[in-house]
C-alpha cells in the first residue's frame, strides 16, 4: 500500500514523470545516449479539439460512455485470439492506457494486467473523464522521446497543440499504436 500511486492527487496535479518516460530515459542512458525527452504538459484547453477527437476516434470511441473497460472489445479480442491461436490484440481503453503509461510497463504479464485493471478502476473513480483525457494527451508517447500533445505539435508541426489542424491531429493519432515507427517524422511508408 505504501508504494501504491495516489490517484486522487492527479485531479489537480500533473505527474512529475511517468513509468514510460523513466523507462525511455533509463534505456537511453544505458545505450550511452542523451536521456532527454520532449515533454511539456499543457491544460486541456490548450489542446486542439481536432486532436482530442482524432485520438478518441482512433483509440477509444466509447470513452465517454464506459467506466474504464470496453467489455465488448475485450470479448472480441479474446474470441479472435482463440480462433487464430495467438495472443489477444490490444483492446485497452484510454483509461487503461493512461494507467499503464503512468505507473506500469508495456509487459503483457498477467500480474501487470491485474494492476492495470485496479489502477484503471481507481482513475475512473477519482477523476472526471475530461481529466483522464487531459492526462492521457499530456503523457502518451507520440514518437521516441516525444511525450504529450504539446511536445509532438512543436516537434512535428512547429506550432502549439492548440493550433493543430485536422490532418495534423489525424497524423499524430494514427501513430499511437506504434509511436516508435508511426509518427509524422518517420520514414515509414505510412507517412510517405
Amino acid at each position: 500500500a505504501a508504494t501504491w500511486p495516489d490517484v486522487a492527487r492527479l485531479a489537480k496535479e500533473m505527474p512529475k514523470s511517468t513509468a514510460f518516460i523513466d523507462r525511455y530515459r533509463d534505456r537511453a542512458r544505458e545505450a550511452g545516449k542523451p536521456n532527454r525527452v520532449a515533454w511539456r504538459p499543457v491544460p486541456y484547453g490548450r489542446i486542439s479539439a481536432e486532436l482530442k477527437l482524432a485520438v478518441l476516434v482512433a483509440e477509444d470511441i466509447d470513452f465517454f460512455s464506459h467506466h474504464g473497460f470496453a467489455v465488448a472489445e475485450m470479448k472480441k479480442a479474446l474470441q479472435e485470439a482463440w480462433e487464430e491461436g495467438e495472443m489477444p490484440r490490444g483492446a485497452s481503453t484510454l483509461s487503461q492506457q493512461l494507467a499503464k503509461n503512468l505507473w506500469l510497463s508495456p509487459s503483457r504479464n498477467p500480474l501487470r494486467k491485474v494492476k492495470e485493471a485496479l489502477l484503471t478502476r481507481s482513475l475512473e473513480q477519482h477523476l472526471e473523464k475530461r481529466r483522464i483525457l487531459e492526462l492521457y494527451l499530456n503523457v502518451v508517447e507520440f514518437a521516441p522521446g516525444v511525450y504529450g500533445a504539446e511536445a509532438a505539435a512543436q516537434r512535428f508541426f512547429g506550432k502549439p497543440a492548440t493550433a493543430l489542424a485536422r490532418p495534423e491531429a489525424a497524423a499524430l493519432a494514427g501513430g499511437l499504436p506504434n509511436p516508435s515507427s508511426w509518427h509524422p517524422g518517420s520514414t515509414s511508408k505510412v507517412y510517405l
